[in-house]
Order: structure tokens, then C-alpha cells, then sequence
């Protein structure tokens, strides 16, 4: 195949074939004047006798036979696997009894879509929302998490100990309001720039149609501040975003909802508590539900300004944003 420093092309190939089939040049000379070995000169040379300018082309480098490859019959209970059950190379090869680097080699030559590509319940190939410029869509969503008790849960000292703590002032028979002011659970509002990444998001203590319609207002000011106009917003279809309250609070700004049973669509902000709750929610053993929430507003500047995302090329959301930081103003 032709590269960058092949001494010959196609009609280079030509001219030294001619040379040697037509005008009668030795093998050695012809390669001597042409700059390559006199083995080049003889191959072009019988080409050209044999199949003539045709013969200059460049040939496929694949094996006309390959005898130790993969049995058709295998390669198709290969790819009836993957496509019946949706498994990985590894587990497909447990189970047909083939090495998971074979079944992976297989899986490439037939094309076969990465399973991060596909959806899971379908087996159809995801979609994915882009947008061109930020503020185009901005994903909405709710995370319910759980409060931590006083000296710490379960993940800090057990879960006998840590559900004995939680259960401490509960008390029993009693009504909830005498029950201890930290069980239950914060309610994480969250909106998220499609194109940038930037988020927004708030720890407060429900989810009624009022907490999102306030949370939207604050939000979209947000949004503002930093020169991101909000022209669509995409949420599920929880009741307080069907609710007149958000309807208003949304003003100018188009809704749009996900299909009934598929959160993938809202994938952006889906990812985002996902994270959230792998760095800050989960990251470290606190020992009270205070020292969590003090940590939240610092892990969301350092998701906006600092931390490298791998969709914006390990740049952070903060610099899809144009002049967010004010130093062009």
C-alpha cells in the first residue's frame, strides 16, 4: 500500500516497468535509476507483462486463505448471543467455551455496535442528544438521598450499628413529627446545560410542583448569570412538571418531556447524580448529615470549573462556556 515515504506511486510503478518490459533497461539499472531494489524492479516489471497498466494498482495485503480463523458456525452463535442477550465478550466466551479476545476480534469484523451504544431493554442503537450552542437544552431532574444520622450511618459503622443509630429517637408508636429531625431524606434538584455541562442544582426538602417551580426560577436566573439564554428545558414526567406552577415559572421557555419509562432520554442529568454520588454523596465516611451538605456547594464548583469531563475532551463544563469567567469583558 502506498505511505508517505513509498519511493514510488502508481505511475512511478509505471515508468519503471516500461523501462524494463519496453525499452529493454537491465533489471539493475532500471532499479539503480529509480531508486529501489532490483526485487521492486523485477515484481513491477512481470505485473506489467502479465495484466499491464492495471497491474500498478496497489493489492489488498489479506491472505487469500486463513485457515485459523474463527469457524463461520461459531462466529454465528457468537453474534447470536450478543444480539439475543446483550452480553459482553467475556461472558460470551464463557459460555461458548472461546477465548473473550477471539469472540471481541469476531464481534469487530462483523461491525456489531458497542454495548455502551445500545439500550439495554431494546438492544437498538442509542440515539444521543448533541446540541450546537449552550442553552439549547437543559436536562431537569429530582435525586431523593437519604439523610445521615448523628454519628454517622451505616456505611460508617455498620449496618447494625448504623440502623440502630438512625432508629435512636424514633421512638416507637410515635407520630412522625416527634420523630429526629434528620431521618428522611433531601431532595436534589438539578439542571444541566446539554452542550456545556454546566449544572445548577439545590438540596431542599421535597419535591412538590412549588419546590420545582422556585427551583426552576433560581435555576434559569443562574443560567443567565452566567450568558446562557435557556430556549428548552427537558424533564420527566413527574407530576410537578406537568403541574400549572412549573408551567408558569417556565415562561417563554419551551417544555419538553420523555417518553413514559425511559429515563435515557434525560441520560445527562441521569449521569450527572450518578456522579455526584460516586465524588460527593458516597465519596468519603461522614459523620453527620451537616458535614455532607457543607461539602456540596465546593464538589459543584469544582464539577463546573475544575474536574475534567471525558464528553468535552477532559475540559471542564466551565470552558464550553464562552467568557463565563468574565476575563473578555
Amino acid at each position: 500500500m502506498s505511505h508517505r515515504n513509498a519511493p514510488l506511486s502508481e505511475t512511478g510503478r509505471l515508468r519503471l516497468a516500461r523501462c524494463v518490459v519496453e525499452d529493454g533497461w537491465p533489471l539493475r539499472r532500471a532499479a539503480e535509476r529509480f531508486q529501489v531494489s532490483v526485487t521492486t524492479t523485477s515484481r513491477w516489471a512481470t505485473r506489467y507483462r502479465e495484466q499491464g497498466e492495471a497491474g500498478m494498482a496497489d493489492r489488498s495485503s489479506r491472505p487469500h486463505r486463513s485457515p485459523n480463523q474463527t469457524p463461520t458456525r461459531i462466529e454465528r452463535r457468537i453474534i447470536k448471543v450478543r444480539v439475543l442477550r446483550r452480553w459482553g465478550p467475556a461472558r460470551i466466551g464463557y459460555l461458548l467455551g472461546i477465548h473473550p479476545s477471539t469472540v471481541h476480534r469476531v464481534l469487530t469484523r462483523y461491525g456489531v455496535a458497542k454495548l455502551r451504544w445500545l439500550d439495554r431493554p431494546t438492544g437498538r442503537v442509542i440515539r444521543r442528544i448533541e446540541t450546537s450552542q449552550c442553552g439549547d437544552l437543559v436536562h431537569v431532574d429530582v435525586k431523593k438521598l437519604g439523610k445521615i444520622p448523628a454519628g454517622g450511618g451505616w456505611r460508617m459503622l455498620g449496618r447494625t450499628i448504623g440502623q440502630r443509630n438512625s432508629q435512636a429517637d424514633k421512638g416507637s408508636g410515635l407520630r412522625s413529627k416527634y420523630r429526629h429531625p434528620l431521618h428522611g431524606h433531601h431532595f436534589l434538584h438539578t439542571a444541566i446545560d446539554a452542550h456545556s455541562r454546566l449544572a445548577y442544582s439545590e438540596l431542599l426538602p421535597d419535591e412538590r410542583k412549588e419546590t420545582a417551580a422556585g427551583f426552576w426560577l433560581r435555576a434559569n436566573a443562574w443560567f443567565a448569570e452566567c450568558g446562557i439564554p435557556v430556549r428548552n428545558v427537558l424533564t420527566d414526567n413527574g407530576s410537578c412538571y406537568r403541574s400549572h406552577a412549573f408551567r408558569e415559572a417556565l415562561g417563554d421557555v419551551e417544555h419538553r418531556r420523555t417518553r413514559p419509562y425511559r429515563p435515557q432520554t434525560n441520560g445527562k442529568v441521569e449521569r450527572f447524580h450518578r456522579t455526584l454520588a460516586d465524588e460527593w454523596a458516597y465519596a468519603r465516611l461522614y459523620t453527620s448529615d451537616a458535614e455532607r451538605c457543607a461539602q456540596f456547594p465546593i464538589w459543584l464548583h469544582t464539577y463546573n470549573h475544575h474536574r475534567g469531563h471525558t464528553a468535552l475532551g477532559g475540559q471542564p463544563p466551565a470552558s464550553r462556556v464562552p467568557n463565563l469567567s468574565g476575563q473578555y469583558s
